[in-house]
């Protein structure tokens, strides 16, 4: 292809027992889906349809990556989820097939800065500001669920400088993986290489350079990221 300036690498994830990696398209991620969660924010934690908004692929940082700290929030926060990886496209996509169209799991953080995404609340703004920036969604290795099924329970968790921050299961999942990719695919038509983050747990909270987010999904992996000073 002849293009007017150099294309850049593709975002990609390494994968589990390979050299391989995942390419990645588009990052959806599911808010409040967590009950205990959704009160900490301050919502009603009824189970509403699911809504969703987006992270730029390249956003992406690798286990044992390093976060610089954003910059124009002074309140950056924390989010520990499961990410699925779409494997094979579609769009409306019943419950019941979802998980055919599923290739694996990771371990994310969602990365928030709270105080811009409350702004942006307050004045019926969208979240980009807020959820959409650089560095914002770490993201570990997949493991392919050939290897090790589809994880409906099991804790979820993520310590900050080794003090415990969130716990949770995953079957405390007001919409589990299923639902989540069904009502998804009728908002866009899913494609291979697209990841969901899907929601975290009670718990999330302020993080300050020089600190190190370690995370866990029982059944899936781990994922350590250090938060650095701002780029």
């Amino acid at each position: 292809m002849d293009t007017v300036i150099p294309l850049w690498e593709p975002p990609s994830l390494p994968v589990a027992g390979t050299a391989a990696r995942f390419p990645v398209r588009r990052i959806y991620c599911v808010g409040r889906n967590y009950a205990a969660h959704t009160l900490e924010m301050g919502a009603d934690p009824k189970r509403d349809p699911p809504f969703f908004f987006m992270k730029p692929a390249d956003a992406l940082v690798p286990d044992g990556g390093h976060v610089p700290y954003p910059p124009a929030t002074a309140n950056l926060h924390h989010e520990i989820e499961l990410v699925v990886a779409i494997e094979t496209g579609g769009a409306e996509i019943a419950p019941e097939a979802a998980l055919d169209h599923v290739y694996g799991y990771a371990v994310g953080i969602d990365l928030t800065r709270r105080d811009l995404q409350q702004v942006a609340k307050d004045r019926s703004w969208p979240w980009d500001a807020g959820k959409g920036f650089d560095h914002g969604a770490p993201c570990g290795e997949l493991q392919p669920a050939s290897a090790i099924g589809h994880p409906t329970r099991g804790t979820i968790a993520l310590e900050v400088d080794g003090t415990p921050r969130q716990e949770g299961d995953l079957a405390q999942m007001i919409w589990p993986v299923p639902d989540v990719i069904a009502a998804l695919s009728r908002l866009f038509e899913l494609a291979p290489g697209d990841l969901i983050y899907t929601g975290t747990p009670a718990g999330v909270g302020p993080i300050r350079p020089g600190e190190r987010l370690e995370g866990n999904v029982e059944g899936v992996g781990t994922l350590t990221v250090t938060v650095g000073e701002a780029a």
